[in-house]
């Protein structure tokens, strides 16, 4: 049921909020400037946008499946020393051992296999080199999520399979570590990071969730008129909604990284 292909609508969805965790996420790996990154599964960008603004690379590429994606990211950011193509995560176009860094930002619980997408992480990037994800905790920390679904599975008890903290039991710090540790990297390490999302209104907390993209959005879409708007209410009355009509939340991801040790 996921669509990822319109950037601006995922932009006001997942990526505004992405942003925040992505410099973060980037202060948190503590890197030297001057080195080669690829971003896997870059999306609109928001991570190769953070790592040219916090990291001072030598160069940054950014890869993802989805081309509307990867046009909505040249057209933002690209220029001498950072481009974007379409690719798999799971059979990256670049030859072994070709850049210092390789990172995701919330792709690698979408892959049919995720240890796939880590094993190609590695192959790219050189002996010494480090190899970082982050993913949303949908469990617990990714409130405007979490709401989302605890409202959707009791109005709608099948909707338990599509409930992102169902289908990706990958995103806890224990499961992305031992995926990390399988892949052979050594001096792994795991962080929470949690930004702040706050909503201007009700209005700006739900028309994203319109918008088509991500499991959330397609749910939603696959309901008739009269359940979307049952739905949309019980989330409104879930919502912590202050006296000026704002609504403050949190979002946390859980960050992983390591390093190629072997040669």
């Amino acid at each position: 049921m996921d669509s990822w292909n319109e950037g601006s609508a995922y932009e006001s969805y997942i990526g505004r909020w992405s942003r925040l965790v992505a410099h973060e996420f980037v202060a948190w790996l503590g890197v030297p400037p001057g080195l080669r990154w690829v971003d896997v599964g870059c999306g609109t960008g928001m991570l190769s946008a953070a790592i040219v603004q916090d990291a001072g690379p030598a160069a940054v590429l950014g890869i993802d499946r989805s081309p509307d994606y990867v046009d909505f990211a040249t057209h933002r950011l690209a220029r001498e020393t950072v481009t974007f193509v379409p690719g798999s995560a799971e059979a990256l176009p670049v030859e072994d051992a070709s850049f210092d860094a390789a990172v995701s930002g919330l792709m690698l619980n979408f892959l049919p296999d995720p240890a796939a997408g880590v094993a190609e992480m590695r192959r790219v990037t050189r002996p010494g080199g480090m190899i970082a994800a982050y993913l949303w905790d949908y469990a617990d920390g990714m409130q405007l999520l979490r709401i989302f679904w605890d409202a959707a599975v009791k109005l709608f008890p099948a909707a338990v399979t599509l409930d992102e903290a169902v289908r990706f039991p990958i995103c806890t710090p224990d499961a992305m570590a031992g995926l990390f540790e399988a892949a052979g990297l050594t001096d792994v390490r795991t962080t929470a990071i949690e930004v702040p999302t706050r909503f201007q209104d009700f209005d700006d907390y739900w028309t994203p969730f319109t918008g088509g993209q991500g499991p959330a959005p397609a749910f939603l879409d696959s309901l008739a008129a009269a359940d979307r708007a049952i739905l949309r209410d019980r989330i409104r009355n879930a919502l912590p909604i202050g006296q000026d009509g704002s609504i403050a939340l949190t979002a946390r991801a859980w960050a992983v990284r390591g390093t190629r040790t072997d040669q």
